[in-house]
């Protein structure tokens, strides 16, 4: 699990085909990295990724097919900056949300317009997610934790602080961007158990 509060962001160093997949080599930036293991997951760009092998600044994952074909990694180039999250430990605050780092499907930035020092993103969004996605909910965009200020019949609004495009990629972002997106783990859950009212 992941707060969707982002500790360091890194870049794309390589992207190697393996096998009808991809391994990608990701060098880690400002992320902290004292004490990696073998295993342990990182969620990049909110995509939960296990790392297979790593060295002083960077680190090896395999991304899988279904990977690929729900998220934007496969479509990175390399140097691409990237988010970058170390899985929650258990003493740790919970400053965003709980993010499990799989990631439901891909959005894209509509808009980006200022607002005081802020600046408000307009994300579209395919109906299969939209339908999750309320105003004052959670929603984590390329990993990013963030609290959604509008919904309308296509997409939805976050504001976003000078310290968040500051401190990750979404100063990279312009509209058409393809993002990643994460919905509130909760819905899944309220929709399932509603599909099951009633039954014995």
């Amino acid at each position: 699990m992941f707060t969707g509060i982002i500790e360091g962001v890194g870049s794309v160093r390589r992207l190697e085909p393996v096998g009808g997949d991809l391994r990608l080599t990701v060098a880690v930036g400002t992320l902290p990295f004292e004490r990696v293991e073998l295993g342990e997951s990182i969620a990049v760009n909110g995509c939960c990724l296990t790392v297979i092998a790593f060295d002083h600044d960077s680190f090896d994952c395999d991304v899988s097919p279904e990977t690929l074909r729900l998220t934007t990694l496969g479509t990175l180039a390399e140097g691409a900056p990237v988010n970058l999250e170390r899985a929650l430990l258990p003493t740790q605050r919970l400053g965003g949300h709980l993010v499990s780092g799989h990631v439901d499907g891909l959005g894209a930035v509509r808009s980006i317009t200022p607002e005081g020092r802020a600046l408000v993103w307009w994300f579209e969004a395919p109906d299969s997610l939209l339908r999750y996605i309320a105003v004052k909910g959670s929603v984590a965009i390329n990993g990013v934790s963030l609290t959604v200020n509008a919904v309308d019949a296509h997409g939805f609004a976050v504001a976003l602080i000078p310290h968040t495009v500051a401190n990750t990629t979404f100063g990279s972002l312009s509209a058409g961007s393809p993002v990643n997106l994460e919905i509130d783990t909760v819905a899944r859950y309220v929709e399932r158990l509603l599909q099951f009212n009633g039954a014995p």
